[in-house]
């Protein structure tokens, strides 16, 4: 049984910086493209950042700078590292491998 499940969320002043988790299990991870989305409020879900299983990554023009994906094959594990935050970037992100999806986790950006 595939799983993903999310951590690091919360609510930070616009400048600060969050790291998002995303432990993995049920497939074989160091094989798989991992992604981060974000889906804010009366918006589509979009992708944020994605990186392969040889470690190429790839991200969103809005978050270019300023976050950066990388994961830990060891320990099945994907992060996103978000510095410099921006109210806009207030949304739900979650966690994705091909066709699999965890829960989210909150991201609130506010003063």
């Amino acid at each position: 049984q595939v799983r993903l499940v999310e951590s690091g969320g919360g609510l930070v002043q616009p400048g600060g910086s969050l790291r998002l988790s995303c432990a993995a299990s049920g497939f074989i991870f160091r094989f798989n493209a991992m992604g981060w989305y974000r889906q804010a409020p009366g918006k589509e879900r979009e992708l944020v950042a994605r990186i392969t299983s040889d470690g190429s990554t790839n991200y969103a023009d809005s978050v270019k700078g300023r976050f950066t994906i990388s994961r830990d094959n060891a320990k099945n594990t994907v992060y996103l590292q978000m510095n410099n935050l921006k109210p806009e970037d207030t949304a739900v992100f979650y966690c994705n491998a091909g066709v699999y999806w965890g829960l989210g986790t909150q991201v609130t950006v506010s003063s």
